[in-house]
C-alpha cells in the first residue's frame, strides 16, 4: 500500500499516514496538495492523507477548494496532536539566528512566541521541509518550526518545544480514496452544496437535517469563484450517507440547492485526545 502526503519526510501529515494505516506502510512525500490529489486520482498512490482542519488557526481552505476540481472521495479521518519545535543547525547558537522558516500555518500557531522571538519570518511549503533545507544548505543562522521527528530525521537541534500558542494545538486530517468508507455505526458525512443568494435559502436547506434530528458537527462557506457574494457551504454530520434518514435528508436537501456534492461517510477519529 502507497500513501500520499503533503511534504517531506518527518511532517506531521507522515505521522497522520502512520497513525490511520500503520507503520509498515509505504509513504509518498508530495511538494503539494495538489499533488497528493492527482496521485491518488491517477492511481499513482493508493490513497492520500490530507489536513483539513486545525484546532487554533481553522480550515485549510487549500484542501476544501480541490474536492470541487477532484472526484475523489473522503474514506476515513484521523486526529493528532501538534506539538511545534523550534529547531536549527547543531553548530548554530541562538543568538545568530536571523529568520525563521515553516508552513504558514505553523507560524501562525506560533505567533506568541515568535513575536518575542523577533526574528524575520519566511513561509515555505512545508514543516519539515524546512529542517530538511536548513541541513542541506547549512544556514546557520537560521531557525525552523517543525516536530520533533523532523529534527530527529534530519540530526538537527531542538532549541525550544511546545512552542504554539495554545497547548491544545490538533490537526485534522482527510484520508482521500476512490471510494468512501461502508457503514460501521460510528460514521460521519461530508458535503458540500450551494444555495440560491435569497433570503432563507440557507435556512430551509439547513432545516432538512434539524427535522431528521441529525447533528451537524461543521459548517463552512467558501467563496464560489464564479460570482459575487455567492458561496459554497461545506458540511459535516454524524451519520452515513447510506442509512435511509440521511439518504432522505439529502435528496431533500438536492431539491433545495444548486448542487451537492457528497464527499464522503467514513469512520469517526478514535478520541485520541
Amino acid at each position: 500500500m502507497l500513501v500520499a502526503f503533503q511534504g517531506e519526510h518527518g511532517a506531521y501529515s507522515e505521522s497522520a499516514v502512520y497513525s490511520y494505516f500503520g507503520s509498515s506502510v509505504e509513504v509518498l512525500p508530495c511538494k503539494t496538495f495538489r499533488e497528493v490529489f492527482d496521485k491518488v486520482e491517477r492511481k499513482e498512490a493508493d490513497y492520500g492523507v490530507v489536513p483539513v482542519e486545525n484546532s487554533l488557526v481553522g480550515s485549510v481552505v487549500e484542501t476544501y477548494d480541490l474536492f470541487l476540481e477532484y472526484d475523489l472521495k473522503v474514506r476515513g479521518e484521523v486526529i493528532i496532536k501538534v506539538s511545534h519545535c523550534l529547531i536549527t543547525n547543531v553548530e548554530t547558537d541562538i543568538d545568530s539566528v536571523e529568520v525563521v522558516y515553516s508552513h504558514p500555518q505553523a507560524l501562525a500557531q506560533c505567533r506568541r512566541f515568535l513575536e518575542s522571538f523577533g526574528r524575520t519570518l519566511i513561509p515555505t511549503y512545508d514543516t519539515a521541509g524546512s529542517v530538511k533545507m536548513m541541513k542541506e544548505k547549512r544556514l546557520l543562522n537560521a531557525a525552523a518550526i517543525a516536530s520533533e521527528k523532523a529534527a530527529e530525521i534530519y540530526g538537527m537541534k531542538i532549541v525550544a518545544r511546545d512552542i504554539a500558542d495554545n497547548p491544545n494545538n490538533y490537526t485534522r486530517f482527510f484520508v482521500l480514496g476512490e471510494e468512501d468508507h461502508p457503514p460501521t455505526g460510528n460514521d460521519k458525512t461530508s458535503i458540500i452544496f450551494s444555495v440560491p443568494h435569497k433570503p432563507g435559502s440557507l435556512y430551509n436547506a439547513l432545516a432538512e437535517f434539524a427535522k431528521r434530528d441529525i447533528n451537524l458537527t461543521k459548517i463552512e462557506s467558501r467563496p464560489t469563484r464564479k460570482k459575487l457574494w455567492e458561496f459554497n457551504f461545506y458540511l459535516d454530520f454524524e451519520g452515513h450517507r447510506k442509512e435511509r434518514k440521511f439518504m432522505e435528508a439529502i435528496e431533500a436537501l438536492k431539491s433545495k440547492a444548486y448542487f451537492v456534492k457528497i464527499l464522503g461517510s467514513y469512520p469517526k477519529a478514535s478520541n485520541k485526545i
